[in-house]
């Protein structure tokens, strides 16, 4: 499992340094996106994934810009159990936050800054890496939660449902971007509109992971055994199960670690989810196949993004080529580009009239008629045309009976 994890680590730090120079403006990069509407559980989940509390609270509209999360796990043989800290690598590049309170303080601090201080949502991604013991190597975005009625007196628009909606297909609609569709189980997964969402990019849910949330407020006498179970809406990527912090506790300041404890005692000892098949409940079990789908799904995309690197590295040197060098200050390299010129212009007027292939010239060739079937410029249309034209002429009732061509 080791070397799977140091495998892992090398891929996903050459994907976020290909994110970091802007590459994923020109070309789509394997990431892992949590969605789901607001007040589902989303913030929760990805903090029991980190192993500590770090992320805004309160009520209404918390998430208002995009969290790129960059998880780094630290090998417990060169640092100590506990040890942790946060960087802003684009806003405070090398600042380290232990303090996570403090890490939550400047992701409220630069949200406010963007999308202002009433509750108004902005598609602005706050870049967070955080490097720690007890993180697993995974690179995830938190997405502002579905939204259907705007907070009154706020920034919100009366669209906002229609906002947080497309914000959300913004990120889920590539098809290297595996989708954590975040549900609770209190609610029908017929109305769910991370399923929904998912449903409508990812049909066959191919590359769409439900996580149940909010499993143990349930009603009694109820359970999420046939959710979890995949018999009401089947994903191939399957259902996990978490049981994270209540309200109460997170007031009381309870540990993440702590929290993870008591779920996987609660999960052990429960009546019904005691005895399913394992694979499917708690937050461990989550990180463990959230790492295994990101491993395989870069390893998978890794030599096409290679291959339209290439490409896009290919046309942007031949239009280099095509543009030239800057115009010379000194005289003697102005006479030497002028006669660089018109040695070009020569060499390319006499490929034209032979009809010999010039890079110089492929932009400018002239397409044939319908049916010639090829191109061709210069010599090679100039013989086309005057055979079309002595075929016409041989054919003409004029054409003189002892004309050979």
């Amino acid at each position: 499992m080791s070397a799977l994890y140091e495998n892992l680590r090398q891929l996903i730090t050459v994907v976020d340094e290909l994110r970091d120079v802007g590459l994923n403006n020109y070309i789509h990069l394997p990431r892992i996106a949590a969605i789901g509407t607001q007040s589902s559980g989303k913030s929760s989940l990805i903090e029991s994934i980190v192993g500590k509390d770090f992320l805004p609270r309160g009520g209404g509209v918390v998430t208002r810009r995009p969290l790129e999360l960059r998880l780094v796990h630290l090998n417990t043989q060169e640092y100590k159990p506990g040890d942790a800290w946060g960087i802003f690598d684009k806003v405070l590049p090398g600042q380290k936050f232990t303090d996570f309170n403090e890490v939550r303080a400047e992701i409220e601090r630069q949200t406010e800054e963007v999308a202002g201080k009433n509750k108004g949502i902005v598609n602005d991604p706050i870049v967070l890496t955080v490097y720690a013991t007890g993180a697993p190597d995974l690179t995830l975005i938190d997405l502002p939660g579905i939204t259907r009625v705007p907070i009154k007196g706020s920034d919100q628009s009366e669209d906002i449902e229609k906002l947080t909606r497309d914000m959300t297909l913004h990120y889920v609609r590539d098809p290297r971007t595996v989708i954590l569709a975040v549900l609770p189980a209190n609610q029908d997964m017929s109305v769910s509109d991370a399923l929904q969402l998912a449903r409508q990019v990812d049909p066959q849910g191919m590359r769409t992971i439900g996580v149940v949330t909010k499993i143990d407020i349930m009603d009694q006498g109820t359970d999420a055994s046939r959710m979890l179970l995949g018999e009401d809406v089947p994903l191939r990527l399957g259902y996990v199960g978490v049981k994270m912090r209540t309200q109460q506790d997170i007031l009381d300041s309870k540990p993440v670690v702590k929290a993870l404890e008591d779920e996987k005692a609660w999960f052990e000892s429960h009546r019904v989810y005691s005895k399913l098949p394992p694979g499917l409940v708690g937050t461990p079990v989550l990180i463990d196949k959230l790492t295994k789908i990101l491993f395989k799904h870069i390893r998978r995309f890794l030599p096409e993004i290679k291959k339209e690197i290439n490409e896009k590295r290919r046309n942007t040197e031949l239009r280099l080529e095509e543009l030239g060098g800057g115009v010379p200050v000194e005289e003697p390299e102005r006479y030497q580009v002028m006669w660089t010129l018109v040695t070009d212009y020569c060499d390319m007027f006499k490929n034209t009239i032979r009809g010999k292939y010039d890079r110089k010239l492929q932009r400018y060739m002239v397409s044939l008629p319908t049916g010639a079937g090829k191109e061709a410029s210069g010599g090679a249309r100039i013989r086309y045309i005057m055979n079309e034209f002595l075929t016409e002429f041989q054919a003409a009732p004029t054409a003189p009976s002892g004309f050979k061509g």
